[in-house]
């Protein structure tokens, strides 16, 4: 991985990001392709930021299935919504003239699903935050199928009420669809007046492997992209690392085993399976500071959603 300015026409505030894409030539020339299909992160402000005097903060993961999970809904049974609430979310859909109707020739871009087809059941991920009154990071990964059939594109956000600073946007290695891993920084202090300071990392990695790779499960292209996630966020900081990782084989996925290697202060304490039931595909990794604390459990309802959100607390007495 390297760092790279892309030369992306943004404006502020979303020039501020700093990005980091696959050294590999051949991984450069594909994603170019698929980059060239979304329109530009979004990067907004809490409309009333919390206080930054907080002795823990709420952290949940939730595949939010195209648009069709109720977010809202699902805020609204955390114990309190008005406490520090950071939200890592996957496959969430922006609308709009922001996002190109022509397109280059050979641009890559995924199939149609969800967003404004779903009917009223559609939440546009920008209209979801401001109903909060959270500031969102989003970061498109692809488009949401040809400019013919609709005007969106998808990808992950981070949504909160607490300011999000150091912004970070990782092109992943190119398996079968352009995966874009998004991270932000929150911080504040305890009651008693300690510093706290935390890296929040929100990443979804491929579900099948491209066709001439024919890696039965993908298994080993969903190693290669959290391999070269790790060499970015990999170190000491306090960090919370969280999404969908599509480990096929739960527990005993290669890329859960990779990405538990460099989280070792993870425990996990529910191992319900987080896909209709059947497949464990979500997972929390965290790095903590001396005396912090945190727990991850899955919810209990997945409001709308194919998967479950799971849900957690960073206690920083």
């Amino acid at each position: 991985m390297r760092r790279d300015p892309l030369e992306l026409p943004f404006a502020p505030p979303s020039n501020a990001i700093v990005w980091h894409v696959p050294a590999a030539a051949s991984d450069a020339a594909t994603l170019a392709r698929w980059r060239a299909g979304v329109g530009p992160p979004v990067v907004t402000e809490p409309a009333s930021a919390q206080s930054s005097a907080a002795d823990s903060v709420t952290i949940a993961s939730w595949n939010t299935a195209l648009g069709a999970a109720d977010i809202p809904g699902f805020v609204g049974t955390l114990p309190n919504p008005v406490a520090p609430i950071v939200l890592l979310l996957q496959e969430v859909v922006r609308g709009g003239p922001e996002v190109p109707g022509r397109l280059p020739p050979a641009t890559g871009f995924g199939r149609r699903h969800g967003g404004a087809s779903l009917g009223p059941a559609f939440r546009e991920i920008e209209a979801v935050a401001r109903g909060l009154g959270f500031g969102v990071y989003y970061v498109p990964s692809m488009r949401n199928g040809p400019p013919s059939s609709s005007d969106e594109d998808r990808g992950n956000a981070i949504l909160s009420n607490l300011p999000l600073t150091e912004l970070m946007a990782v092109e992943l290695p190119f398996e079968r669809q352009r995966r874009v891993a998004i991270a932000a920084t929150i911080a504040g202090h305890t009651t008693a007046g300690a510093p706290w300071r935390l890296r929040i990392v929100c990443a979804h990695l491929d579900n099948i492997g491209s066709a001439k790779r024919l890696y039965v499960g993908s298994e080993y292209g969903r190693t290669r992209q959290a391999r070269g996630l790790l060499t970015l966020v990999a170190g000491t900081e306090p960090t919370i690392l969280a999404g969908d990782f599509n480990t096929w084989f739960g527990f005993n996925d290669l890329a859960y085993i990779e990405l538990s290697r460099a989280f070792p202060e993870t425990r996990v304490a529910d191992r319900r399976r987080t896909f209709h039931g059947m497949l464990r595909l979500d997972h929390v990794f965290y790095r903590l500071a001396s005396g912090w604390h945190a727990e991850f459990r899955r919810a209990a309802k997945r409001f709308g959603s194919d998967h479950y959100p799971m849900l957690g607390t960073v206690r920083f007495r």
